[in-house]
This record gives structure tokens, C-alpha cells and sequence, in this order.
């Protein structure tokens, strides 16, 4: 399984992704750049997420983009 909060770290270069109750979202960590980035290796990695089912809420924690992926198996 993808390690989220390491693909998140190589995106962002930010330590504050490590953190379990971090909102990615409201914290900028996570914004339209980073998230296309995100799913985009995502995918690289042999899991295709349809962008126009992701519920958004789920891009707010490591743990939701975790279940986002699980989803999407």
C-alpha cells in the first residue's frame, strides 16, 4: 500500500503532513496543485481514483485519502 504521508511529504516538503489530526485542507498543505499531484502518483502507483467521484471531505486527512484508496481497489 502506498505510504500516503511520504507521497504527501515529497509533494508538500512539509514535516506537518506526519501529523494524524492535521486538516490538509484548511492547513494549505493540501491545495488544487498538490491534490492533482497527489492523485496523480496515486495512479502512477496502479490506483486509478475517478476525480469526479471523490468525495472531498476524504482529502482532508491522511487517514481519508487512505480510505479513498481503498475505495478505489
Amino acid at each position: 500500500m502506498t505510504d500516503i504521508k511520504e507521497l504527501l511529504y515529497e509533494i508538500c516538503d512539509d514535516d506537518r503532513v506526519f501529523d494524524d489530526e492535521i486538516d490538509l485542507v484548511e492547513s494549505g498543505l493540501l491545495d488544487s496543485y498538490a491534490t492533482i499531484e497527489l492523485l496523480s502518483r496515486i495512479e502512477e502507483e496502479g490506483t486509478e481514483i475517478q476525480i469526479t467521484r471523490i468525495d472531498r471531505e476524504l482529502l482532508r486527512t491522511v487517514k481519508g485519502i487512505e480510505k479513498l484508496i481503498e475505495e478505489a481497489k
